[in-house]
């Protein structure tokens, strides 16, 4: 029997964390490691006491036919990498990597060219986690360096979306 790599390991735990999410768009999983040892996880839903957007059935983002990337301050819910940023103490994020996986809640499907929101990008930056790892498919994924997004800064250009 062939052993799952490590990457996808943890892409697979973030994945099962991703259904417990309450987003009628998409749900992402987030799992923050480090030295092999899981330290959060954290998934799409509503702050603690809110209603979701599940339990109310509407999704005001796509209600207002919102792009993806664009004018998260009104969603209900807060991020899967938020929530597991929340869950953790930094002195054991400095250095980890947080593991990132979508689908489209619609569909089941991947999310093309996933990646953390610029909201996101900030926390993981402040957070100290060293790599960002997402899920392109099953069995395949990128890693982000996140000293990248400090140095190559897309708020500096006024960029909307990702």
């Amino acid at each position: 029997m062939e052993r799952r790599d490590k990457t996808n390991y943890y892409l697979d735990l973030a994945e099962i964390v991703s259904q417990r999410c309450t987003c009628l768009r998409r749900h992402y999983g987030a799992v923050i490691v480090k030295n092999d040892e899981v330290i959060s996880t954290g998934y799409v839903g509503a702050p603690r006491g809110r209603k979701n957007c599940s339990d109310i059935g509407v999704c005001i983002r796509e209600k207002l036919q919102i792009p993806r990337g664009e004018r998260y301050e009104l969603c209900r819910s807060v991020h899967a990498e938020a929530n597991a940023i929340i869950s953790a103490s930094r002195d054991k994020m400095l250095e980890s990597s947080l593991y990132l996986t979508g689908k489209e809640a619609k569909t089941g499907e991947y999310i093309k060219n996933a990646v953390c929101c610029s909201m996101c990008k900030r926390l993981v930056i402040n957070a100290g986690i060293k790599y960002v790892f997402v899920r392109d498919d099953k069995d395949h994924y990128r890693k982000i360096t996140v000293s990248d997004w400090i140095n190559e800064d897309e708020s500096l250009e006024g960029v909307f979306g990702y």
